[in-house]
C-alpha cells in the first residue's frame, strides 16, 4: 500500500504546497486579522470532529447489542485518533475536544463565536445545514467547505472518508500550522496563548502519530482495490482545493477589513 499511498502524496503535491505557502498567513498582522481567521476556520474544525465520528460510527460498532465490525485493527486505529481529538487536555490539563479548546481560543483572542454556535444550535434543533448556515451568516467559502465534507460522510464510502481525513487533514495539518506559527508566533500578546497551544497541539499529535495511524485506516481500507484508490485520490484533490478556497475567502476578507482601514 505504501506505493499507492506515494501515488496520492505525488498528485496532491502542488496543491499542498499551495496551502502551505498560501498568502493569508502573511495577512494576518494583529489580533483582528487572527480572529477574522478563527471565524473562518472554526468551522473545519468542528466538521472535522463530524468527520472523525463519522469514521468512527463507520469503523466500529457504537450500538447495542454489540457485534464485532470490520478489521479489529482498523477499529483500533479509529479509536485511538478519536480518543485525542475528542478528549484531549487544554492548557490547565482539564479533558477537552479540540474543537472545544479552539472555542476558547477565540473567546480569549476576542473572536466572535457567536456565529459558530448560531450554527450548531440551529443544526441541532433542526438539522437543516442551509437553515443553519443561513441563520449564523456563514461565510460562503466556509459553507462551500462544510458541504463539500458532508456530500463525503453521506456518500456512506468509509475508504473517501478515510482518505479526506488522512490526506486532507491528518497529514496536512501539522505543515500547516507550522506555516501559521512561523508568521504569527512572535507577533501576538500572551493573548493568544490558547491559540498557540492548539496549533503546537495539532503538531505534536497529528505530526507525530495520528497522521501514520491515518495513512493506515486509509491503506486498510483501500486495499488492493484500484477503483477505490482512484476515488479516494479525486476525493482528497478536491478536498485540498476546498481548502484553499476556504484560504481565498480568509484572504479576500482581510483584504477588505485592511482597505477599509486605509480609506479611513
Amino acid at each position: 500500500m505504501t506505493e499507492q499511498i506515494e501515488k496520492i502524496r505525488e498528485r496532491i503535491e502542488p496543491l499542498r504546497q499551495e496551502i502551505m505557502h498560501h498568502k493569508v498567513y502573511s495577512m494576518i498582522e494583529d489580533a483582528e486579522d487572527l480572529k477574522v481567521f478563527m471565524e473562518f476556520h472554526v468551522y473545519a474544525v468542528w466538521d472535522f470532529m463530524s468527520l472523525l465520528k463519522t469514521l468512527q460510527n463507520n469503523l466500529t460498532c457504537t450500538t447495542v447489542p454489540w457485534f464485532p465490525v470490520g478489521s479489529a485493527e482498523t477499529r483500533h486505529l479509529i479509536n485511538e485518533i478519536v480518543v485525542g481529538e475528542e478528549s484531549d487536555v487544554d492548557l490547565h490539563g482539564q479533558r477537552k475536544s479540540h474543537f472545544e479548546i479552539y472555542i476558547d481560543a477565540m473567546k480569549q483572542c476576542g473572536a466572535d463565536t457567536t456565529p459558530i454556535e448560531t450554527f450548531i444550535a440551529e443544526l441541532q434543533q433542526t438539522g437543516d445545514f442551509e437553515a443553519a448556515f443561513r441563520t449564523a451568516g456563514t461565510p460562503k467559502e466556509a459553507k462551500e467547505f462544510v458541504d463539500f465534507t458532508f456530500q463525503i460522510i453521506d456518500s456512506k464510502k468509509s475508504y473517501l472518508q478515510s482518505s479526506i481525513f488522512t490526506f486532507g487533514r491528518e497529514d496536512l495539518i501539522p505543515g500547516m500550522f507550522i506555516s501559521i506559527i512561523n508568521d504569527i508566533h512572535k507577533t501576538f500578546p500572551e493573548r493568544i496563548s490558547i491559540f498557540n497551544y492548539y496549533l503546537e497541539r495539532h503538531i505534536e499529535v497529528d505530526g507525530d502519530h495520528h497522521s501514520h495511524l491515518a495513512l493506515q485506516m486509509t491503506a486498510n481500507l483501500c486495499g488492493t482495490n484500484e477503483q477505490f484508490w482512484m476515488e479516494a485520490e479525486q476525493a482528497t484533490l478536491k478536498s485540498l482545493q476546498k481548502r484553499i478556497r476556504l484560504w481565498d475567502g480568509v484572504y479576500q476578507k482581510l483584504t477588505e477589513r485592511k482597505a477599509a482601514m486605509i480609506t479611513c
